[in-house]
């Protein structure tokens, strides 16, 4: 087993040989502080992560840990899985920091990194809650478009706003608002997918006059305005013929004035094939068109969620980027962001309308390396050790009573002995897997599992109990507590997240400066 020190690592990060540094911690302890070009990559998570993730087996790894020695069980797993070329950051996190590298606070980091830099480069038009408010209240006409999700829509939104994901804006605009005189406005959450949906029709050469709305809805609230919850997305629009022929012609624009590369497919399924370099295949469109037809081997990642949340798609550095979509527009504008981040990004040069429907992608992770049983009934479970794989939080709200909260990395400090029948029961495959093959590994001989919620725990005639404070907020290592209510009335930590992101550039060094180049101008008028 390797290891690397912070300062022999530090180089080879932006060096042209691929390579993963994969944080192995926890959520929460990852979003406490992480390198700039880390990968979150839980331990509890790692066999279902890696297939997909990590698809070239001699790939350099670099595991990061907490100085803790779960770095090296981890290496220990993928070296038992035929990955070839294993390191170890030495003395983790605390390491790195030691070396004098900063520690980045949050989550998707290079991504908002990039919003905030196009933002500056772009001087991108916003406009803050109170002047929206009112410009609402002076023309109802004015479309608010929110380029998050579907399920972070629903779960709150603007008054009135329609929920349209970032890389759906420039595919669906022409259906979605009357005439190039109507004002649009781009909000989201925080900062950067307002930022990036404006910037997305304006390389388009959309003519309405845009905006982002400053500070997302944590601005909106901290404005003393109220959200709407629960609003159900409203399905977005189909182009008509006319309008699918004219962003078509968009497209090839775009491809041209941003000099983005096509790729066939006969290439791509050579580059799938041939392990000596990492490629990616990934469907921009919508979930619902991804499980329509998409091309084969393709992953689903929707072209916004893509660009907001990179390190959640790709782990490996230096690796090609290959986007499927139908008509190209979708996959061009989530292309011109990737390769400002210093991405190898190409467009499949294919419809995915015309591939399989076969199932396929990220939304397939989870556990496949273990047998799951049918639960036991509650009167037959006695003696039986119960661990619960669920979140933490999870946990907390709902589980058996009597079972005791386990999490991979720390299953060595629970009190089990290996000649112990134990049951390990949760509500997610992937960290149930995680645990039976972590049992495995320490000793253990006479280990089941079941999946299990509240209700199937209860039809089995067990006792579902909640415990507000197990595990403990310190136990609680795969949740994280920065800011995490800023969407729940908590208005200081709504600042407080809002501050850290603008932050963001002035933590940069040179090196992580250098792989950030926003571009503005693509499309003559």
């Amino acid at each position: 087993m390797n290891s690397i020190t912070a300062h022999a690592l530090k180089p080879l990060l932006t060096a042209e040989d691929e390579i993963a540094l994969l944080d192995v911690r926890e959520y929460g302890q990852y979003g406490e502080g992480h390198p700039f070009f880390s990968v979150p990559f839980p331990y509890s998570r790692l066999e279902a992560r890696a297939p997909l993730l990590l698809p070239r087996k001699d790939v350099h790894l670099v595991l990061l840990d907490d100085g803790d020695g779960v770095a090296a069980r981890a290496a220990s797993q993928f070296e038992s899985r035929g990955y070839q070329n294993v390191s170890i950051l030495e003395g983790g996190a605390p390491a790195w920091a030691a070396a004098g590298y900063t520690l980045y606070k949050g989550v998707n980091v290079q991504s908002k990194t990039y919003g905030e830099l196009l933002e500056h480069v772009a001087e991108t038009p916003s406009v803050t809650a109170s002047e929206l408010s009112a410009l609402l209240e002076r023309d109802p006409s004015v479309v608010v478009l929110d380029g998050r999700s579907p399920e972070e829509y629903q779960n709150m939104s603007l008054p009135g706003a329609l929920c349209c994901p970032n890389a759906e804006l420039g595919f669906r605009i022409q259906s979605l608002v009357p005439d190039e005189a109507t004002t649009i406005v781009i909000n989201c959450a925080g900062r950067t997918r307002s930022i990036l949906g404006v910037e997305g029709l304006r390389v388009l050469n959309i003519k309405n006059p845009i905006f982002a709305l400053e500070n997302g809805t944590q601005g909106w609230r901290l404005a003393g305005l109220e959200l709407d919850h629960g609003v159900l997305p409203q399905a977005l629009p189909e182009p008509d013929d006319h309008q699918f022929a004219r962003m078509t012609a968009s497209a090839q624009a775009l491809i041209a004035a941003g000099q983005l590369k096509l790729i066939a497919p006969t290439m791509v399924a050579d580059w799938l094939n041939n392990k000596d370099r990492t490629t990616y295949l990934l469907d921009v469109r919508t979930k619902s068109e991804f499980e329509k037809s998409h091309w084969p081997n393709s992953c689903h990642a929707p072209g916004g969620q893509l660009v907001q949340a990179t390190d959640q798609y790709v782990a490996v550095r230096n690796a090609r980027i290959v986007l499927s979509d139908d008509n190209q527009l979708r996959a061009a504008t989530t292309a011109i962001r990737l390769q400002d981040m210093g991405h190898d990004v190409y467009l499949l040069d294919a419809d995915a309308r015309a591939g399989t429907s076969d199932a396929s992608g990220f939304q397939q992770i989870g556990a496949n390396t273990i047998q799951f049983e049918a639960l036991p009934q509650a009167n037959r479970a006695r003696g039986l050790k119960i661990l619960d794989a669920s979140p933490g939080m999870q946990f907390r709200e709902a589980h058996i009573d009597g079972a005791v909260w386990a999490t991979r990395a720390r299953l060595d400090r629970l009190a089990l002995a290996p000649d112990e029948d134990v049951l390990v029961t949760g509500h997610d495959a992937a960290l149930i897997e995680g645990i039976v093959i972590e049992l495995n590994v320490l000793g253990f001989t006479n280990v089941h599992c079941s999946k299990g919620s509240s209700a199937i725990w209860m039809n089995a005639g067990y006792t579902v109990v909640s415990t507000p404070d197990e595990p403990s907020d310190d136990e609680c290592i795969d949740y994280l507590f920065f800011v995490h209510d800023r969407h729940d009335g908590n208005m200081d930590a709504a600042r407080r997240y809002l501050a850290w992101e603008v932050g963001l550039i002035d933590q940069l060094d040179a090196q992580e400066r250098s792989v950030l180049n926003p571009r503005t101008q693509f499309m003559s008028e």
